[in-house]
């Protein structure tokens, strides 16, 4: 087991190290405060799927983590967006660094945590979300595992949750209906899950890279149920400082469908799948050396509409600043990006990183020094047209207050995951959000029963159902489905 992230500054010893300046900034991007912040220290974050932004309140004096919901305003807008406080845990979880997951109903599965109201136990409560009834019960964890922790987990094509104990090498898949745990995962090399992260690929298989020292950078492949060696890195991407094994976020990039692997270290790799064979592995760009050589021993990730992977990083582990970069799939570059205002005074793994239905990037911090942060980042740069969803089939007219409206068509959840982080802290947005526009007005309606968790799904047929809020104004408008960020062409309804 291991004692990784402290709850709040990792040792106060800790020099704050300057901020260098970057090379080849990039003048165009821009980071915006939220009109209204945070009125408690916003930690991880999950997409639902009516539009809002769940977040998980830090409260290193109480140890009481609640979650409160972002919502944006009537034009659409998380910069001005409010926010309000949603029901409270099952009593005796209060997780820090757990896994978590937006099921295809549209509720969420928190699970683990490495400490419980700030005690560190390596618990294996967790909990389920219903947005709707604004509720949370408790959920069963696998009988056989001892421990969750901050696990791994990810959703598979069929709707169901995959999700790992983290000191331990056991699997387990959640069964969306009966809501019970079944054993997967045979034939992993290493003797444990600890700090590893999890990457759903478009065949529907699971990328990973071991990290203890006797495996380290061995990429693995779960398909089936079974696991299996798949390359290695040919670069380093443990950072195993302070006796730790740490490890950067990974993405499926859209440009290329390779794997961007982002180390803890200071270099970078670039997988590419390959099917029903083992995938190939290349060296990507390293992070400079400013103030020590920078890397991401957990951190957060988010792949831009255009391609491009944002992403924070520090010197060696746990240290200060973070410093930001964008990843350029097609050069292989990385250039400097202007930092929010916060970064000077945290460390990479206190980052979080969503991708927006705008297309923006919220950012989001637990330091208690930055109670409230969190901000906006916006990128220039353009989706291209073949990533977006494409709309085939949807009703013509609308009723507000109605409920499981069909809509049909291709690529609704995305060509990735859209975010990532080391091993804990999912924030996938691979589904379909359903937008209206009538007038000025935008309404996200809430969408559930989607025919598939994959991604990158091509011209297969997928579907989605939404409910029409009562809120939503009459008229003549338009639709759009949103995925990563990105939207598809807009269709005509007209709303009864």
């Amino acid at each position: 087991m291991k004692g990784n992230k402290s709850y709040g500054w990792r040792g106060l010893g800790i020099a704050l190290v300057a901020l260098l300046a970057l090379p080849a900034i990039a003048q165009a991007q821009s980071w915006v405060a939220l009109t209204h912040p945070a009125p408690f220290n916003p930690n991880d974050m999950e997409q639902l799927t009516d539009g809002r932004i769940l977040v998980q309140q830090y409260s290193p004096s109480s140890g009481v983590d609640e979650y409160w919901a972002l919502a944006p305003d009537s034009t659409g807008s998380y910069v001005n967006g409010t926010w309000t406080q949603v029901a409270s845990l099952p009593s005796g979880y209060s997780p820090l660094y757990h896994t978590s997951q937006v099921r295809s109903d549209g509720s969420v599965v928190v699970a683990g945590g490495e400490y419980n109201f700030l005690s560190a136990d390596w618990t294996k409560l967790a909990a389920i979300y219903d947005p709707v009834a604004n509720t949370w019960a408790s959920l069963a964890a696998p009988t056989f595992f001892a421990n969750i922790g901050d696990a791994q987990s990810v959703m598979l094509p069929n709707g169901t949750m995959m999700m790992a104990n983290s000191v331990a090498n056991q699997d387990a898949i959640l069964d969306p209906t009966t809501l019970l745990w079944t054993s997967t995962g045979t034939g992993k090399k290493d003797n444990n899950n600890d700090e590893e992260g999890w990457n759903l690929l478009a065949d529907g298989s699971v990328l990973t890279v071991d990290t203890p020292t006797a495996f380290g950078n061995d990429g693995e492949r779960w398909v089936n149920g079974v696991w299996s060696s798949d390359g290695m890195s040919p670069v380093n991407l443990i950072n195993r400082g302070e006796g730790q094994e740490e490890i950067g976020p990974a993405l499926l990039l859209p440009t290329n469908g390779t794997v961007f692997y982002i180390g803890g270290a200071g270099p970078n790799a670039i997988y590419t799948p390959i099917a029903n064979s083992v995938g190939t592995w290349a060296a990507g760009p390293t992070f400079p050396n400013q103030g020590g050589q920078l890397g991401v021993a957990d951190g957060p990730a988010a792949v831009l509409p255009d391609g491009d992977v944002l992403v924070g990083a520090s010197p060696g582990i746990f240290s200060t600043p973070t410093v930001f970069f964008d990843f350029n799939p097609t050069t292989g570059s990385l250039t400097g990006v202007t930092a929010p205002p916060s970064a000077n005074t945290e460390a990479c793994y206190n980052g979080r990183m969503l991708v927006l239905p705008t297309g923006q990037i919220m950012y989001t911090n637990l330091l208690n020094s930055n109670s409230g942060a969190a901000y906006i980042y916006t990128d220039p740069g353009v989706s291209k047209h073949a990533w977006a969803p494409v709309v085939k089939k949807f009703p013509a007219t609308v009723t507000h207050g109605s409920v499981n409206n069909v809509i049909k068509g291709t690529q609704f959840n995305g060509l990735t995951s859209g975010c990532s982080y080391g091993d804990d802290a999912q924030c996938s947005t691979a589904f379909p959000l359903v937008r209206i526009t009538v007038g000025a007005v935008v309404t996200y309606c809430r969408t559930h029963n989607h025919s598939t968790m994959g991604i990158a799904t091509g011209t297969e047929h997928v579907s989605t159902e939404f409910d029409a809020p009562a809120t939503l104004p009459i008229g003549a408008g338009t639709l759009e489905v949103v995925a990563n960020g990105i939207s598809s062409k807009p269709v005509n309804i007209t709303v009864n």
